[in-house]
């Protein structure tokens, strides 16, 4: 559970940096200012937060008495 907890938050963070190279927020690579960077990085956000999502259902049904 805590491994896709830990994973989750890595994804986000790695889109987050991605996005903001992507959009030329940050320079200093070849992604930078390229927008198809951002566009990825925004979907490894949304798979980011999947993953926290299901660890948080994961934990919730095992505190209440679930497997």
């Amino acid at each position: 559970m805590w491994v896709r907890g830990v994973g989750g938050v890595l994804l986000i963070v790695l889109g987050a940096v991605w996005v903001a190279q992507g959009t030329g927020a940050v320079h200093g690579s070849m992604m930078s200012g390229n927008s198809q960077y951002a566009a990825l990085g925004a979907l490894v956000i949304v798979v980011g937060v999947a993953l926290l999502g299901w660890a948080w259902r994961v934990r919730a049904g095992r505190s209440r008495g679930g497997r």
